[in-house]
């Protein structure tokens, strides 16, 4: 199995690091991620600047390793489309260790959640990996990476819905206190939306984005309520923004008597 791995935190993150590492020892791994750490970069492609791909000295036992110029979508982008050869071919895109959570609406601005849509868009099934801490050390991925290993072989019997990933979010506490596994939806608000006011040297305004964790009550299926309890959450996630239930009534609001052309 070829498994393509990228991330928005940079090649050289430890969360790729023990990714990469866990896996390669099972499976033939390629890499490809931004030269520069790319968070919040949600799902921008490079239209106006040529990118710039350079493959490096494989790393973390990959069979081959390359750092872009551009953005997490650009780096599975380019890596499907230009970079690896047809035997090279992905059979599963897995992006993260995440250094931090991409749970509720967080998900919208997630450079890693993007590469895995990035992935399911070209309809190969798409993997996003987080974990709830920023903890920087190489051992703090390690139960996270293993965890991923673990699962690839139990997703052989389920078939990714078109235009779908998952979105993992594993709590960044010691393996023996997490609570097991649990399958969510999207939650709601991760973090409020405050940002403080400031004054530089030179006597101008700028202001720095300062969100706190929301203590607003979850829904007990979705992702964020899951890591409160300290449960590895699992959630299928559509690009689909279609609101198909809504159709039906904006139609016959817009196009009563099937006449819609009033304008």
């Amino acid at each position: 199995m070829n498994i393509l791995i990228s991330n928005d935190d940079g090649i050289y993150a430890n969360g790729i690091k023990a990714l990469c590492e866990a896996l390669s020892s099972s499976y033939d791994v390629y890499l490809i991620a931004p030269n520069q750490e790319r968070s919040a970069a949600g799902h921008s492609i490079t239209l106006n600047s040529p990118l710039r791909v350079e493959e490096v000295d494989p790393l973390y036992g990959a069979k081959r390793s390359w750092a872009v110029s551009g953005t997490p979508g650009d780096c599975v982008k380019i890596g499907v489309n230009a970079v690896l050869s047809n035997e090279e071919q992905p059979d599963i895109i897995i992006s993260g260790i995440n250094h931090g959570p991409n749970l509720g609406h967080d998900i919208i601005y997630s450079g890693t959640v993007s590469c895995a849509i990035e992935g399911a868009m070209m309809n190969i099934p798409s993997i996003a990996v987080s974990l709830n801490s920023y903890k920087p050390e190489l051992e703090d991925f390690t139960f996270a990476a293993t965890f991923i290993k673990s699962l690839i072989p139990k997703l052989k019997d389920f078939k990714f819905p078109e235009k779908s990933i998952l979105n993992i979010n594993v709590p960044g506490i010691p393996q023996d206190e997490i609570n097991g596994i649990v399958v969510t939806e999207m939650g709601g608000r991760m973090f409020t939306d405050n940002y403080e006011k400031r004054i530089d040297p030179r006597g101008k305004t700028y202001y720095w984005m300062a969100g706190k964790l929301s203590t607003e009550k979850e829904n007990e299926n979705s992702d964020i309520y899951a890591i409160r309890q300290n449960k590895i959450s699992i959630s299928p996630l559509t690009f689909n923004l279609t609101r198909k239930d809504v159709l039906e009534d904006l139609n016959s609001v817009l196009c009563k008597d099937n006449l819609c052309n009033w304008f």
